[in-house]
């Protein structure tokens, strides 16, 4: 009985564990593909996300687009776009496909305004029927593809592309720059704006990365990653735009009128150094880049074209020789017409070899008297003038953001022993410089003697919300604030007695000096006798100071002094300026 009983035992149903064992191998799968799921949801959705998307979406996600860089509009704080991104069609065609590839080609062609041997190029390419593949042309925009497109003609194709887009050209072109395509075939900034913060604009791509199996499908517990694009920061610039409009303008009107061959005018605030406008002509259209005959035209004239200024060199002359004590505004000497100067055979002159007779400082600067300047010069010092002139910026670049700079050229003042290098610079002759550091020396004058370092960008927005500000950045005190306001006194007395007449503005006080230079002959030695460079460099109210401007017109042709070039152009953009910025009149206007 006990032996049955044992055996019975032994032949029972399976224990109760196991179906506990079963449940709980459910539960655990149950959880895992449950966290599975919510690593995928959540976590790696991205991911996953990038990979389902179509091309364009992709496209969006993996390149940044390009920041944008706005002007200011007025003064109520509006901003309008100068550089801007849109979408544009690359038109391309299958010549397989196509029926009739010389009645398509002259089509297309004249809906892109080709000429005759463009549109008979394009005819020689639809051609050939064993060719699958013809580029037609870029940036189409979305009236021209849909002429394109409009017969339905089978052949013929397109994709969207993003690109640049400039809506206000040849007004800032050097400014702006262009964004171009390197040797590689990457787009990126040239020139101005554009190159000098191109990694800025250009954003960060994005990229996706995933383990995969030796035949190149995804592994789904594998590693993998998705970092979207970050798209470029937009720049906020400090021009603006009314001001850059009417510069540019009232520029080109003064290179027409007098056929010169380029100009350029800048305009800055005095005690912040912002640049309100920059322009230079000829310009060229960002748009249309690829169309110059010459590259050099991308340089920006008001920053790289160092040249020898002239007579509206001679207020930091005068100023060296304020701030030492070496001479006041009376201080008087006696003009003989020329001086006699070491390291140099022949006297030096005035202007058409003018005599002056007993004159004070003041009339130095009003009748642009070069042998009155080498008296302020020999009562400062050789050694002491050339200290100030370094002082005052010239010699070095100043740092405005935008690359392509030159820092004029001010060596011969180290040659302090013969005195006929300091003394040609002492009135603007055999030195270079350019026309920025000419208006910052001007803007520290009206600055109470404190010169700034120039900028052209108010802001860099970044796509994530953060904005770096510019602020002012002072370079040094120049010249006492004393000084400064003689020399302002005196700037004054030159547009209201001296060379400067048409420079004035009714009812304000306009302090400034004129320039005509000699210009280098470019196949000999010495100066060309038929070529001059006027500029007209000043500031206003002299009261207190709202902006500085330098205007500069080359080779003017059927007048030669800057008083009937450069100056009425100074003249008529500072009437603007006094109005457009509500400054009050001081005095009566006439």
């Amino acid at each position: 009985m006990t032996r049955k009983n044992r055996s019975s035992g032994q032949r029972r149903p399976p224990a109760a564990w196991r179906p506990r064992v079963l449940f709980g191998t459910l539960v655990f799968l149950s959880v895992a593909i449950a966290a599975r799921l919510f690593v995928l949801q959540i976590f790696d959705a991205d991911f996953y996300q990038a990979l389902a998307s179509d091309q364009h979406s992709l496209f969006q996600e993996f390149f940044p687009k390009r920041g944008r860089i706005f002007v200011h509009d007025g003064k109520e704080g509006r901003l309008v776009a100068l550089a801007a991104n849109e979408q544009r069609a690359f038109v391309y065609a299958d010549p397989r496909l196509l029926s009739d590839p010389a009645s398509t080609a002259k089509r297309i062609g004249e809906i892109l305004g080709l000429g005759e041997e463009k549109i008979a190029a394009l005819s020689v390419r639809f051609s050939h029927k064993e060719d699958p593949y013809e580029p037609v042309a870029h940036r189409v925009t979305e009236e021209q593809l849909q002429k394109i497109l409009e017969p339905g003609e089978k052949g013929i194709a397109y994709a969207w592309e993003s690109v640049r887009f400039y809506p206000e050209p040849n007004t800032s072109g050097h400014v702006l720059g262009f964004v171009g395509a390197d040797e590689d075939g990457t787009l990126a900034g040239k020139y101005g704006i554009e190159g000098a913060f191109n990694k800025i604009l250009t954003g960060t791509p994005g990229f996706l990365h995933s383990e995969r199996d030796i035949g190149g499908r995804l592994i789904a517990v594998g590693n993998h990653a998705f970092v979207p694009a970050v798209d470029g920061a937009d720049l906020v610039l400090t021009l603006d735009l009314p001001i850059q409009y009417v510069a540019c303008t009232k520029l080109q009107e003064a290179v027409s009128k007098h056929e010169a061959d380029s100009g350029s005018v800048i305009i800055v605030e005095p005690k912040t150094g912002r640049i309100l406008a920059m322009c230079s002509v000829p310009d060229f259209d960002p748009n249309r880049y690829n169309e110059v005959e010459n590259a050099s035209v991308f340089n920006n004239p008001a920053v790289f074209d160092a040249y020898e200024p002239g007579s509206v060199f001679k207020p930091f002359t005068m100023a060296a020789a304020l701030d030492t004590g070496a001479v006041e505004p009376t201080t008087t000497f006696e003009d003989t017409g020329s001086v006699i100067v070491t390291g140099w055979p022949a006297p030096l002159a005035n202007a058409e070899n003018k005599k002056y007779g007993v004159v004070d400082m003041t009339q130095v600067l009003e009748d642009s008297i070069n042998t009155g300047v080498i008296f302020a010069l020999r009562h400062t010092g050789l050694e002491t003038f050339a200290t100030y002139i370094h002082s005052f910026g010239f010699g070095e670049r100043t740092g405005v953001e935008l690359g392509a700079e030159s820092s004029g050229d001010i060596a011969s003042l180290e040659n302090v022993k013969t005195e006929i290098y300091p003394a040609t610079a002492s009135f603007g002759q055999g030195i270079t410089v350019t026309p920025l550091q000419i208006v910052m020396a001007y803007a520290a004058i009206a600055n109470g003697g404190l010169l700034l370092q120039p900028r052209i960008v108010d802001e860099v927005r970044y796509a994530d919300g953060r904005m770096d500000r510019s602020a002012v950045k002072e370079v040094r005190q120049v010249i006492r604030p004393k000084t400064a306001n003689l020399l302002g006194a005196m700037l004054i007395s030159v547009v209201e007695n001296g060379h400067g007449k048409q420079a004035a503005v009714s009812g304000y006080y306009i302090g400034g000096k004129t320039g005509t230079a000699q210009v280098a002959s470019k196949d000999r030695s010495g100066y060309d006798a038929d070529a001059t460079i006027g500029s007209f460099a000043g500031f206003g109210p002299v009261d207190d100071p709202r902006f500085a401007m330098i205007v500069r017109i080359d080779n003017p042709k059927g007048v030669t002094w800057a008083e009937s070039t450069a100056a009425p152009v100074f003249g008529e953009i500072a009437d603007f300026l006094v109005r457009y910025l509500e400054i009050p009149p001081k005095r009566d206007l006439k």
